[in-house]
């Protein structure tokens, strides 16, 4: 494709990638220059326990227009991702992330997809899922299977990799809830799309960082920032159990009254049992959505950032 004049910003949320992360950032790198003049790589280290700042201080002095900003914690890839953005200034938004695993060949078809349609969102879909465990792709299925469910937005296939025009990056940036799901929050923006079909390819280095327990928590979190339907049916369990009461009432004292009463200890402690599991799973419905009421009327900061540097002078900035 023919060189753009408009000005890309690529957003690289990174834990735990020290091994490779120079190497991956030369290989992006050389991919957005072939198509842009004007770009820049904003690379947001989430408080990494390894050598990942160390590897991306070196990279600074290497690679072109190459902008890091470390986090003062692990905040989550949710919150690293706003962090990148908030940070970009381009006039699109390439999203992506550091283990290779989103091809870095797509970025210029991304760019002249951008260009060549009205399309304010260019978004990657995964056509294979790469080498998963089977525990992992059934996970994912029940994931988005439920998200499209509750809230509507088809996001099986959905990824990260994405390109957002600026409107688009405006747009996200007035939403200003602490509690995140990027994916759900794109797809709620709506504006025009256009998909790209890509095979994930294998990480460079070392395994996921996801473990079953942060999955579950991101997919709550989701559930929560999207749709109060789970309320809605603590209300429907409410209403069904009030009618078999009303029933089970009546007869009990259709019984009582003709005599025939019979001593039920067997059913009286399963009710019990029943009752109080409805009962349970009611309150933790409601305090997941409380807490995430809670967390938003704090009004803390989403994250908070301790370093930034540059290519042009290597100089570190501490906010």
């Amino acid at each position: 494709m023919d060189r753009i004049s408009d000005k890309v910003s690529i957003v690289i949320p990174a834990y735990k990638e020290g091994k490779h992360v120079f190497t991956s950032l030369q290989l992006i790198s050389s991919h957005i220059a072939s198509v842009c003049d004007e770009y820049e790589i904003v690379v947001v280290d989430d408080g990494s326990p390894d050598d990942t700042w160390e590897q991306l201080l070196l990279s600074t002095k290497v690679i072109r227009h190459l902008k890091i900003i470390r986090l003062s914690r692990n905040f989550g890839k949710e919150l690293a991702l706003c962090a990148g953005l908030e940070n970009a200034n381009g006039d699109a938004v390439i999203i992506m992330d550091a283990d290779m695993q989103h091809p870095p060949h797509l970025i210029p078809q991304l760019i002249a997809t951008w260009k060549t349609s009205n399309a304010d969102i260019v978004e990657c879909v995964k056509r294979k899922r790469g080498t998963e465990t089977l525990k992992n792709k059934l996970g994912a299925k029940l994931f988005y299977g439920i998200i499209s469910k509750l809230t509507g937005y088809k996001l099986e296939g959905a990824s990260d990799f994405k390109l957002l025009d600026k409107k688009v990056l405006l747009a996200w940036s007035s939403m200003a809830e602490r509690n995140t799901f990027f994916r759900g929050m794109v797809a709620w923006l709506g504006f025009q799309k256009e998909q790209i079909e890509f095979d994930v390819e294998e990480r460079v280095e070392g395994s996921t960082s996801w473990s079953i327990f942060s999955l579950t928590k991101l997919a709550i979190q989701a559930v929560v920032s999207f749709s109060t339907f789970p309320l809605r049916i603590v209300s429907i369990i409410g209403v069904i159990t009030f009618l078999a009461s009303i029933i089970l009432g009546i007869q009990t004292l259709h019984h009582k009254i003709i005599g025939s009463a019979v001593t039920g200890f067997t059913t009286v402690i399963l009710l019990q049992l029943i009752i109080a599991s409805i009962i349970m799973v009611s309150l933790g419905t409601l305090g997941e959505y409380i807490a995430a009421i809670y967390n938003e009327v704090k009004g803390r900061p989403r994250y908070l950032i301790s370093q930034r540097v540059q290519h042009e002078n290597a100089k570190v900035y501490s906010n």
